[in-house]
């Protein structure tokens, strides 16, 4: 038996209900608290990043072998609960990169430029010209927290544009290939002289409000932050308060410290300029969700052959 908590391409859901019984029923992330109850005869969990695999539910899974992730970030999943129960996660790697680094590579246009939210201006008859000159993007520094696959990605995208990259990554080897089109640098390097930050990290308790009151002040004046990795990654706070002093000139923010994002939490970001937010779908493509669906199809097919 095969569960699967969240969206998935029709195409690769077919393929698994012809192989095995199937449950397609991505309602479940609205209601997870009805999942346990189901999950007798479940050898594989299907989920994206709202369903949260935690041990609780584990404990309720006898018979799960299997955890397919439409995607790559793991903060859903108890993964050493998995592991202590001999369940195997598989993340869909590499699948979405592409979606990833486009959804940066064009915030980083859009923002730098600052000329695309005029027509509210225009639509009441102003014409803001002056004010909509902007900044281009070729010659312009963009510097990566994180240098793993979605922002060796970025990079590959970003030079072809012209910007010059400068990135941190503590894990990423000094011999590695990838440093070969970025200079290597600290979070303080990063910051002081990237023209775009780009967040690229896990959500752990080492990067829990990394970008924060002390970490935007060091950044260069009049960046852009764009973050398509975890919510919780940025002060959510600071971030407005950099935005409104004009410390910080744009941000694009994919990923928030409550999400979904409700009204109440959306208010901080009323009357800021030059802000763009999306619902957590830097990811997710028509295109990417093809490709992700697959994969994971795949290797659920694959385990349970």
């Amino acid at each position: 038996m095969i569960l699967i908590t969240e969206f998935m391409d029709d195409e690769a859901v077919g393929r698994l209900k012809v192989a095995h019984a199937t449950n397609y029923a991505p309602e479940l992330a609205d209601a997870q608290g009805d999942i346990p109850a189901k999950m007798a005869g479940v050898q594989a969990l299907i989920v994206r990043n709202r369903t949260q695999v935690t041990a609780a539910l584990l404990a309720a899974s006898p018979d799960l072998k299997y955890v397919g992730r439409l995607g790559v970030g793991l903060d859903n999943i108890d993964v050493d609960a998995c592991k202590a129960r001999g369940v195997e996660v598989m993340p869909a790697l590499g699948a979405n990169t592409l979606s990833v680094a486009e959804y940066v590579v064009t915030n980083a246009a859009i923002l730098l430029r600052d000329a695309y939210q005029a027509k509210h201006a225009m639509m009441n008859g102003d014409w803001p010209r002056t004010q909509s000159s902007g900044r281009e993007i070729g010659g312009r520094m963009l510097g990566l927290l994180g240098f793993g696959a979605n922002a060796q990605e970025t990079g590959r995208l970003a030079r072809a544009m012209g910007m010059n990259l400068i990135a941190y990554d503590p894990f990423l080897p000094a011999d590695h290939l990838a440093w070969g089109h970025a200079e290597r640098g600290e979070i303080s390097d990063v910051l002081a002289r990237a023209d775009v930050v780009s967040l690229h990290v896990p959500l752990t308790d080492e990067t829990r409000h990394m970008i924060n009151v002390e970490s935007i002040a060091q950044m260069k004046a009049g960046a852009v932050l764009i973050n398509a990795a975890r919510g919780g990654v940025v002060d959510e706070e600071a971030l407005v308060a950099a935005m409104a002093s004009g410390q910080v000139a744009g941000a694009a923010l994919d990923v928030f410290e409550t999400e979904p994002l409700t009204k109440e939490a959306a208010e901080k970001f009323k009357g800021i300029k030059n802000l763009v937010l999306t619902p957590h779908i830097a990811g997710v493509t028509q295109d990417s969700n093809v490709r992700v669906s697959a994969m994971i199809a795949d290797l659920v097919l694959d385990r349970l052959s």
